[in-house]
């Protein structure tokens, strides 16, 4: 959106805050659209009036956000925090802005002002971990372990100076190979305790009974190789997870 024109209609609280998304995200407001305007936002009270602007609009080509009435929306925008160049949003899909808004401000109280910094300094050190860590397993293995609650990169923890936590972490990298167990008492993906899916979260190779779900599996990594069946005695490179579902069969009436 930087630079690009986006149509705001109608006056208000409600347009002024479209007004000062639009600059954050670096577009510009314009009351009138050309053969440029893409995006355009309607804040009218008026449901009949509110339609008929917005059916005119994307009769010529826009998208319409259409503010507190999602059924009119082509779009619509979620809650945002800004901790650049980390970005959360949070959407509903339009069923309900006060909702993304509750959930916007807790998390926002959760991530320390400083999470931007730390990401930069992430940035700064990739070059020199790719030194030490030569391969994609080794290095994930190292961010996985100082990212996580408690690390030295907690990243819902202050850190005064990110860079020199960083530097603090060494040169040894992972064993190559390790395998988890994780016993599944049940098929519900709900039921799965903390620290199983951290596990499901950092496996490279996830091994499988036939069993096990989709929606358990669904909560490994996208990248993660998926392979049904017991591990081999010879483990590939990274972390290897085996999930055995041990479900008690319901006892005969």
């Amino acid at each position: 959106m930087r630079g690009r024109p986006v149509l705001l209609v109608g006056d208000g609280d409600a347009a002024d805050a479209k007004a000062r998304l639009i600059a954050a995200a670096g577009g510009v407001v314009v009351r009138t659209a050309d053969a440029a305007t893409r995006l355009a936002f309607v804040a009218l009270d008026d449901v009949a009036e509110a339609g008929a602007v917005a059916e005119r609009l994307r009769a010529g080509g826009m998208l319409v956000n259409v503010v507190d009435k999602p059924a009119l929306c082509d779009f619509s925008v979620p809650a945002i925090i800004d901790r650049a160049p980390v970005l959360v949003a949070v959407s509903s899909g339009g069923a309900s802005a006060s909702l993304s808004k509750a959930l916007r401000e807790r998390l926002e109280a959760l991530l320390p002002a400083g999470l931007g910094a730390l990401a930069q300094a992430i940035l700064g050190a990739r070059a020199a971990v790719a030194v030490t860590h030569p391969t994609v397993g080794a290095r994930r293995q190292l961010w996985d372990r100082a990212l996580a609650p408690g690390g030295p990169l907690d990243p819902l923890a202050d850190h005064a100076d990110p860079a020199a936590a960083i530097a603090a972490l060494g040169t040894t990298a992972a064993s190559a190979d390790r395998l988890d167990v994780i016993a599944l008492a049940s098929s519900d993906a709900d039921e799965l305790t903390l620290r199983q899916l951290r596990l499901l979260a950092q496996a490279d190779t996830v091994y499988h009974d036939a069993q096990v779900p989709p929606a358990i599996l669904d909560r490994a990594r996208r990248d993660a190789a998926r392979v049904m069946g017991a591990p081999p005695e010879v483990l590939p490179p990274g972390r290897s997870i085996y999930l055995n579902l041990c479900v008690a069969a319901a006892p005969e009436s």
